[in-house]
């Protein structure tokens, strides 16, 4: 069968397992710093509420690594997402056992209850199947609204809806299928590709996929040094990966003759000391000084990737050209956002540090698409099968 939309789902007053994406950063007072996953998931939220649905929210947060840590908790998420939406959130202390199981079935029409984070039950990255059973009795139907953990095969995302006959997708998900479709399948050219970040290792098969379907590839970041290196520039002390320069050589020789034009960074902002305030200047790639880190992409990268994404009918950004949390090193990364959002194309941009870097520079109104996904858009542009999706599609 194919997977089922939302307002395809016999929703209406029956309790409902909403798996979402809610982990958002916090600083260490517990305080949410960034709610865009949160705000994400509210219209398919005040959809299920329409509908008179009683929900069963279950998310994860952070990394607690099968413990119960304090500072992994969701009740500031669950106060967070009471007042977005002007509804009491019961919060349970657990995710399993009697005590969920009692709220869940005691639920009215358009009640919500949260479940205590995942992530402390080992079972839920393993993908127990005896805790997915325990998470199942919990509601009559699934719904996967948690784009950014669709590739991962845990419990409650691949093993809850195999217990539950009507199963599909929420409104975030459809929206951000149809999206990341629009770049993999058929994207308007030309078709302008900025990536960024710190790890060649964890972009070089993004990269390949991207060679022959993208016009231009701009990449910055720190992971652009390595690239430099198997180029034969001089990178000072900045970081260059050395057990990716033999992938990375194989990917330049290929993409000499892939169609794609490959862009990498002529200048360079570096520094002695990467902390802010430090005195900083700008140098060219031939002339790195030894000691010193680039920690951001020079005037003359900036206007050189600024003359591709002007003419370009469709941008996909992922990764920062810098050392952007870092004033005034996030210059280089605000300049390109900026260029982007000005640009008349179809822009998507994925990526945790690529969408803080466009909301906190104000610019995300101006994209045509910001993804919650990160990994997981990565993994559905690489074509990669997305075990969340897939687990949808079974009879």
């Amino acid at each position: 069968m194919g997977i089922k939309r939302l307002e395809e789902l016999p929703v209406d007053g029956r309790r409902v397992f909403l798996r979402l994406d809610l982990n958002v950063p916090m600083d260490e007072e517990g305080a949410i710093t960034d709610d865009t996953r949160i705000q994400a998931a509210l219209p398919t939220l005040q959809h299920l509420l329409e509908r008179e649905a009683r929900l069963v929210v279950a998310s994860h947060l952070g990394k607690p690594k099968g413990v119960r840590l304090p500072n992994c908790s969701l009740e500031p998420v669950a106060a967070r997402l009471a007042d977005l939406l002007d509804v009491e959130i019961i919060l349970s202390e657990d995710g399993v056992g009697d005590g969920p199981r009692k709220m869940a079935f005691a639920l009215r029409e358009g009640q919500i209850m949260m479940l205590e984070n995942l992530r402390f039950y080992p079972g839920e990255t393993q993908n127990d199947d005896s805790f997915a059973k325990q998470l199942s009795t919990l509601a009559d139907m699934y719904v996967n609204d948690a784009f950014g953990c669709m590739h991962r095969s845990h419990a409650s995302i691949v093993g809850v809806p195999r217990y539950l006959k009507d199963r599909g997708i929420g409104l975030l998900v459809e929206k951000e299928i149809q999206h990341l479709s629009r770049l993999k399948d058929k994207p308007t050219r030309p078709f302008v590709a900025v990536i960024g970040g710190a790890r060649v290792k964890d972009k070089l098969e993004l990269l390949s996929c991207l060679l022959g379907r993208v016009d231009t590839l701009c990449l910055g970041g720190s992971m652009a040094l390595t690239f430099l290196a198997a180029s034969g520039h001089k990178t000072g002390a900045s970081r260059v990966e050395l057990e990716s320069l033999a992938g990375v050589e194989r990917f330049l020789r290929r993409a000499a003759s892939s169609g794609t034009e490959i862009l990498l960074p002529v200048d360079h902002v570096v520094t002695e000391e990467v902390s802010s305030g430090a005195p900083s200047r700008e140098v060219g790639v031939d002339a790195f000084p030894p000691t010193a880190h680039a920690v951001d992409i020079g005037a003359g990268t900036v206007q050189l990737f600024k003359s591709k994404l002007e003419s370009a009918r469709t941008i996909f950004w992922n990764g920062p050209m810098g050392v952007f949390e870092v004033p005034p090193f996030h210059k280089g990364t605000e300049q390109i956002g900026k260029a982007v959002a000005r640009s008349n194309a179809y822009s998507l941009v994925g990526g945790g540090d690529s969408v803080s870097a466009v909301r906190r520079s104000g610019l995300a109104p101006f994209i045509s698409h910001v993804s919650t996904g990160g990994g997981a858009s990565i993994a559905f542009l690489e074509g990669k099968a997305m075990p969340g999706m897939s687990v949808l599609e079974e009879a």
